[in-house]
């Protein structure tokens, strides 16, 4: 199992310690940390927006040009890669067309209720806890607009620390980063321009280019069936973090029935990946980007930890999974 984006849920109950920092900051007179955070889940979730997004990542650099709206809750959105093979992502609700304009080809998939640029942010469904604290720290200009900055700095070391910049005016992410222990930044978003609340046209989200003659691929959907109790738990959970859901699950391309455990202190998520041992060698650790994912064989079975945390932390989970 590899690290992906769909162990990524759509919304989750977050533990927070909130402290309000920095005097001076005239921000913080009137609106909490809660709040900011509160007001942006909401503009994450309704705004329409159009800009050009700098991503950066392990050294690589890409920049993105990027057409969302929300009508009726419906997403609808492109985002053009503007270097390399030109990759081109078409969003209508949770369809997904991904073009491959040097192949000529369309893979079909489905994307549930994830974002393209904001999966990590924290929900709306802020509480107070003691996983992290979370500070106004000062104003600043973010893509030529006011912004305000958060920082939210986890208690220990099985979880990664953000900042979030949010526009003064609407509350929504301009700039987010991801902090490493050591305090460096492990992945970052950031608008470069961008138009916020404008009408944006149909036109503007169709494909650039013709895919007449293109190739088409379509992903099969994931087979899910929800379930209560699982025989599986953990004996040695880092602190916060609790099962959030549990399901069973055939994934694309295998014939074969795997157990996918949700675990999430609120902001950060683990999925554990329960099947049994095939003839294919475990792969015990592996990073893309920012996820990091540990596999371990228990009992006759493959354990797969996968998350956007330290590599500490899905060794930990992967190694304490026991069958009841």
């Amino acid at each position: 199992m590899t690290p992906d984006r769909r162990h990524r849920p759509a919304t989750l109950f977050v533990a927070l310690a909130v402290t309000v920092a920095v005097p001076g900051v005239s921000l913080a007179q009137d609106s909490t940390p809660n709040d900011w955070l509160d007001k942006m889940a909401h503009a994450v979730q309704t705004a329409s927006y159009e800009g050009t997004v700098i991503r950066i990542q392990n050294d690589n650099v890409e920049a993105l040009k990027v057409v969302h709206t929300v009508t009726d809750g419906i997403v609808r959105e492109k985002v053009i890669v503007q270097e390399g093979n030109g990759l081109e992502i078409i969003r209508n609700g949770n369809e997904v067309q991904c073009i491959l304009p040097d192949k000529k080809s369309v893979l079909v998939e489905e994307w549930n209720d994830q974002s393209a640029l904001f999966s990590s942010l924290p929900s709306g469904d802020i509480r107070f806890g003691s996983e992290y604290d979370v500070s106004i720290v000062r104003e600043e200009r973010i893509a030529g607009r006011k912004a305000v900055l958060l920082a939210i700095r986890p208690h220990d070391e099985y979880r990664f620390g953000h900042r979030i910049w949010l526009d003064t005016e609407t509350g929504f992410p301009l700039q987010t980063k991801l902090i490493s222990q050591e305090g460096a930044a492990i992945e970052q978003v950031k608008f470069a321009d961008i138009v916020l609340g404008e009408t944006i046209h149909a036109s503007a989200l169709a494909p650039s280019i013709s895919t007449a003659d293109f190739r088409w691929f379509t992903q099969p959907k994931r087979k899910v069936t929800h379930v209560v109790d699982s025989p599986w738990q953990s004996d040695d959970l880092p602190s916060g973090f609790r099962v959030v859901s549990t399901h069973k699950e055939n994934l694309s391309g295998r014939d074969i029935t795997v157990t996918h455990i949700l675990f999430s202190d609120g902001l950060a998520n683990v999925s554990v990946f329960i099947e049994p041992v095939s003839d294919r060698k475990i792969a015990r650790q592996s990073q893309v980007g920012s996820s990091h994912s540990y596999s371990v064989e228990t009992d006759g079975y493959k354990v797969t930890a996968v998350g956007e945390v330290p590599a500490a932390t899905v060794e930990k989970i992967a190694t304490s999974m026991r069958p009841n």
